[in-house]
């Protein structure tokens, strides 16, 4: 592991923890050269998916884009990174549960709306006025009136 701080290659491990879900492993380490502490993250890279996208590009799968979008739906709203980080880490499951070597954008889209009133619902709406992209304030009054109606049929 390369230093950030010197460039160094060779370090050592302070220390080894992993997160709840053991799925990341967290490293504290030393260089050797400079003395500088610095963290890295180990996740398991497991083959994912590739996405067709709605024009039929192909596309990697990118937990980063997803965790971005997630998070522009979810800004000022008392979520958290790692309220985010778990919702991708379900998602990243969903997609290896079905193993295919391709699903469409639009399935990984649906899981999303389907979850995301479960995490806030204000970021619903938002994600939903990008996703299934509003031409005017009745089709974004529509979404409104179903989510509010799956919430009465939840408490129910």
């Amino acid at each position: 592991m390369k230093c950030p701080y010197c460039g160094h290659l060779e370090n050592k491990v302070i220390d080894s923890r992993l997160n709840k879900e053991s799925t990341i492993t967290r490293r504290r380490r030393s260089c050797l050269d400079c003395n500088q502490r610095f963290t890295t993250y180990e996740r398991l890279e497991v083959m994912m998916p590739v996405l067709v996208k709605k024009d039929g590009r192909r596309e990697a799968w990118d937990r980063h884009k997803m965790a971005s979008g997630l998070e522009k739906a979810c800004e000022k709203r008392p979520v958290s990174c790692d309220d985010i980080d778990a919702f991708v880490d379900e998602i990243e499951r969903k997609l290896q549960d079905i193993g295919s070597k391709e699903v469409s954008s639009q399935v990984i889209g649906e899981w999303v709306m389907e979850a995301l009133p479960d995490l806030d619902e204000v970021a619903y709406v938002r994600f939903a006025s990008v996703y299934r992209q509003f031409k005017d304030v009745n089709q974004f009054v529509d979404e409104l009136k179903t989510l509010l109606d799956a919430r009465d049929g939840k408490e129910a």
